[in-house]
């Protein structure tokens, strides 16, 4: 049989990338869109991981790259260089398992290097690890690290005072459009949430006035589809964009609250802060459940057990001071294909 070119290998996986992110997931497997989207995110960074560690151009990458090797050293790179915990790990194994059995399908003379990948094991243990989330008084810290007197500033503002506020998961938020948002009492935002679930979660006034404010600096001619949270570029903000702002602003803040550096802060912990706080403020579950638009109330049960452990630090306040205002399609697996992963 003739052996194909790397060209033909990496045609070959930019058009298998295409079908399984435009047609095997959505229609044949019936996944929503915030799982496309992490096992989006999964496949990004392990082309990349690949594309350094074996110091070869994306756009030459093949299906000759998908190797259980290569997803072992991706692994241990997520473990070890990311610091990332056992659930995150076998979260991304598990959309790299997925991704393994559609290759199978579409060219299976390579189903005993696929198979290989599926055999990788997912790791035990997950879960076991103490919950990471903020302080009140590292949320204040936090939030006074970002400069409200820029533009770029007031958004990045509303962004983290509305992921404290509502708990949602990050991409809920930036999915937020300005018609999502209400500004006027009473104050409440819709997130669409998993499975297509659409739930209202109210916020305080205190949050209310600097969305409204990012609202009133889009163009009168922009329409109510247009995201909540922009790019530099006026595109929707990613989740890597949330991410490295959200990296940014805790690195600033070690200087005052050396806590932070101890912790692995990252967009969903602040899901976990909003939930604690929740708690710790007398909530009952079934409200938080809710809130937090958990499928059942076991999810939200885990915050017990954290509670718990707690129940020695005093905590006279949830934290909504410290929101307060101021005083004063390409043919090749190269950069073309990955940005058109991330605009999934």
């Amino acid at each position: 049989m003739k052996r194909a070119r790397p060209n033909d290998l990496g045609l070959c996986l930019c058009l298998c990338l295409e079908k399984f992110f435009r047609e095997y997931l959505p229609a044949l497997r019936g996944m929503s869109l915030h799982t496309i989207r992490s096992y989006r995110d999964a496949l990004v960074l392990f082309l990349r991981f690949v594309s350094n560690d074996s110091s070869r151009r994306l756009e030459d990458l093949g299906l000759e790259a998908f190797t259980a090797e290569h997803v072992t050293c991706f692994l241990t790179f997520l473990e070890v260089e990311r610091h990332n915990g056992i659930d995150t790990r076998n979260a991304w194994l598990a959309a790299l398992h997925t991704f393994a059995r559609f290759l199978a399908s579409e060219s299976p003379e390579r189903l005993a290097e696929f198979q290989r990948v599926l055999d990788l094991p997912f790791k035990r243990g997950g879960r076991c690890a103490s919950m990471e989330y903020l302080e009140t008084v590292e949320v204040e810290t936090l939030l006074r690290q970002i400069d409200r007197s820029t533009e770029v500033g007031r958004r990045d503002y509303a962004l983290f005072a509305l992921m404290l506020n509502t708990g949602a998961r990050v991409q809920e938020v930036l999915d937020l459009k300005l018609r999502d948002v209400r500004t006027e009492p009473p104050y409440q935002v819709r997130l669409h949430g998993k499975g297509g679930k659409v739930r209202l979660c109210p916020i305080w006034a205190s949050t209310a006035a600097p969305l409204r404010a990012l609202a009133q600096t889009t163009s009168t001619d922009a329409t109510n589809d247009r995201a909540m949270f922009a790019n530099r570029r006026g595109g929707k903000l990613t989740r890597f964009g949330a991410r490295y702002l959200l990296n940014k602003y805790i690195a600033a803040a070690t200087a005052t609250a050396s806590t932070v550096q101890e912790k692995r802060i990252h967009p969903h912990s602040l899901r976990h802060t909003t939930a604690i706080c929740l708690l710790k403020a007398g909530v009952d579950f079934a409200t938080i459940s809710q809130w937090l638009g958990h499928a059942t109330l076991n999810t939200t049960m885990k915050y017990a057990r954290a509670d718990r452990d707690l129940k020695r630090q005093a905590l006279t306040q949830v934290f909504p001071e410290a929101l307060a205002p101021p005083a004063v399609g390409g043919a090749k697996v190269g950069v073309d294909v990955i940005e058109w992963l991330k605009r999934l």
